[in-house]
């Protein structure tokens, strides 16, 4: 059975970020392993307090992972520049495909990474990632820039593939109208059309890092891994349950 590690912070109600990666991962036909590189305290609204781990720990973990013979790595949340050099490290040696998921801000707006860490993902993580995958306010973080419509989705991809990343995908949920997944690796631009399913789910980013990874483990090429985890998560939104103040996946 292929081997996803899922690299990132915890969300004490387990609807986002490592944990529901976790969960998701085993319904995706993989082993599911774990580096933990941060912690969070929030709910629904707000982050109350976000710590991370110490670079030496991180490490550790990577190293524990030696005997785990890793498929692919997802990458979610990292809360400060040391964590981020801690996790590049861990996954350029582990040489496997790693899709990462920059998550700035928590769905409530409050942020989790300030901007010495976005820096920090832009110099030391992406260029070790065959893909990542921001939605519209993380783009435009990562490149300085106000992402809105699709035409600035459009003219900003040339500024995140320079950021080292093999390929991005912009996530449109965001966007007015029907979502449009925007993808790009250099040398074509595909702009992924979907219906809008009504409702919102929490940790959309998380689950569809983590379907990719696991096709990716599955040795599936990277079209077919975006293909397969947008139809996941689509099912995922359709079929959401309230909790917590929340519309979660499980």
């Amino acid at each position: 059975m292929p081997v996803v590690a899922s690299i990132g912070t915890t969300h004490p109600f387990g609807t986002t970020g490592l944990l529901v990666e976790l969960t998701a991962l085993r319904t995706l036909g993989v082993r599911s392993v774990a580096v933990i590189a941060g912690v969070s305290a929030q709910d629904a609204a707000h982050v109350y307090a976000r710590t991370a781990l110490d670079p030496a720990t991180i490490a550790r973990q990577f190293d524990a992972l030696a005997t785990a013979d890793v498929d692919a790595c997802s990458v979610g949340a990292l809360l400060d520049a040391p964590s981020v050099r801690a996790v590049a490290a861990g996954v350029a040696d582990l040489a496997v495909p790693v899709v990462c998921d920059p998550v700035i801000a928590a769905s409530g707006g409050d942020r989790l990474a300030d901007d010495a860490t976005v820096a920090e993902l832009r110099t030391s993580l992406f260029p070790h990632c065959a893909l990542i995958t921001p939605n519209l306010d993380e783009a435009g973080l990562l490149i300085g820039a106000q992402l809105r419509t699709l035409d600035d989705v459009r003219a900003a991809l040339g500024a995140l593939l320079a950021l080292g990343p093999r390929a991005v995908l912009v996530t449109g949920g965001h966007l007015t109208g029907d979502p449009c997944d925007v993808f790009a690796d250099g040398s074509r631009v595909l702009e992924l059309r979907a219906p809008r399913i009504p409702g919102t789910l929490r940790g959309t980013g998380s689950l569809l890092g983590a379907a990719i990874a696991a096709r990716l483990a599955h040795g599936d090429e990277l079209d077919t891994a975006i293909a397969i985890a947008r139809e996941f998560v689509r099912a995922r939104i359709a079929s959401g349950t309230p909790f917590a103040g929340m519309r979660v996946a499980y």
